[in-house]
C-alpha cells in the first residue's frame, strides 16, 4: 500500500547500497575457528566506548584504531561472557569458546573494507529512479484545473545515513602516523590501496547518489543513537514520520521505528525483496527484470 505522506527515503550504505562487511567478518570467523557472530558480539561488548564505535564517530585516528580494535577483539575475558549471553538470548547451545585469541585488527578491517566496495545494482537503480521521479504542478489555466508532471519538482529526497569513517583519509593518517617498527614501509598510498580506499572511504560516485550524505565520522554520532536520525531529518527539513528508512540491522531499524519512521529490513543478499516493499510504499517501479534476476551479493 502506498504511503503518500512520505517525503524522503533514507538508506543505510554498508549492507544496503554496498555489499555487507558482515560477510567478511563471517569468513574471518570461519578461518579462525570462531562461532558465528562471535566478532559482532565482541564489537558490541563495549557499548558506545569501544574502538569500533569511537572510530565510526571520528574520535580515533586509523592506526591507533587498528591496535585498539585488535586488542578488544582478542580479549576473551570480556568477549566470551558476552557471546555466552548472546547464545542464551537466542536459545542457542553455546559452543566451546577460545581461551586465547590474537586477532589482527588491521587485517580484519582491511578485508571488511575491500570486500564491501561493490555496489548492489538493484539498490543503485532504485535510488536513481526515486531521484528521477517528478512531482506535479496544478495548472489552473483552461476550463478546469489539471495536474502535469514537473521535472523540476522532486517527489522524495534521497538520504544516506551511514556509520562510516573519516571522509578525508589523509587526515586519518596524518593525525597519528604509523609506527615504522609496527608497520615497516607503510605509506599513505599503500595503506589506502590496502583498504581499497584509492578514491577515499566514500568514493565521490557513491556520495553523488544522494541528496544528502550523513556520515557518522563527520557528524560525531552513529546509529543507533537517536540523535543521528533526528539530525538527518533536521538537515533535510522533514519530520521522522515523513521518512522510510532501509537498513540491514534490526537494532538500527528499531530506533527508527521508535522515532516514527517507516522501516524496511534489507536481509543480506535479498535486497530485491526490500526494493519491492519500497516500490509499494512509493507507488513507482524501482527495478527492471534484468536486475531482478541478477545473482545475489
Amino acid at each position: 500500500m502506498a504511503s503518500p505522506h512520505l517525503k524522503a527515503v533514507i538508506f543505510d550504505v554498508g549492507g544496503v547500497v554496498c555489499k555487507s562487511p558482515l560477510l567478511a567478518i563471517a569468513a574471518y570467523e570461519r578461518e579462525q575457528g570462531l562461532p558465528d557472530n562471535y566478532i559482532n558480539c565482541a564489537i558490541s561488548a563495549r557499548g558506545s566506548h569501544g574502538a569500533w564505535q569511537r572510530f565510526e564517530r571520528g574520535e580515533m585516528p586509523l592506526f591507533p584504531f587498528y591496535e585498539a580494535f585488535g586488542q578488544q577483539l582478542s580479549d576473551t575475558t570480556v568477549n566470551n561472557p558476552c557471546y555466552a549471553d548472546y547464545c542464551r538470548r537466542k536459545s542457542l547451545a553455546c559452543p566451546k569458546l577460545p581461551d586465547k585469541l590474537a586477532i589482527n585488527g588491521r587485517e580484519l578491517f582491511g578485508r571488511m573494507m575491500r570486500d564491501s566496495r561493490s555496489l548492489d545494482e538493484a539498490v543503485v537503480e532504485a535510488i536513481r529512479r526515486i531521484r528521477g521521479a517528478s512531482g506535479y504542478l496544478l495548472l489552473t489555466t483552461g476550463l478546469r484545473p489539471s495536474l502535469t508532471r514537473d521535472p523540476a519538482t522532486r517527489r522524495w529526497r534521497v538520504i544516506a545515513l551511514t556509520n562510516n569513517f573519516s571522509s578525508n583519509a589523509s587526515d586519518m593518517l596524518a593525525e597519528a602516523p604509523p609506527s615504522a617498527e609496527l608497520y615497516p614501509g607503510v605509506t599513505l598510498q599503500s595503506e589506502l590501496a590496502f583498504l581499497g580506499w584509492e578514491d577515499g572511504p566514500t568514493p565521490p560516485a557513491l556520495r553523488a547518489l544522494f541528496d544528502d550524505f550523513c556520515d557518522s565520522s563527520t557528524l560525531g554520532m552513529r546509529k543507533p543513537e537517536p540523535g543521528f536520525y533526528l539530525l538527518a531529518c533536521e538537515r533535510n527539513g522533514i519530520e521522522p514520520s515523513h521518512a522510510v528508512f532501509l537498513d540491514d540491522l534490526g537494532m538500527n531499524l528499531k530506533v527508527a521505528q521508535s522515532l516514527g519512521m517507516e522501516t524496511i529490513h534489507v536481509p543480506i543478499g535479498r535486497s530485491h525483496s526490500a526494493i519491492e516493499q519500497l516500490e509499494r510504499k512509493l507507488g513507482i517501479e524501482l527495478t527492471t527484470e534484468r536486475l531482478r534476476t541478477l545473482p545475489k551479493l
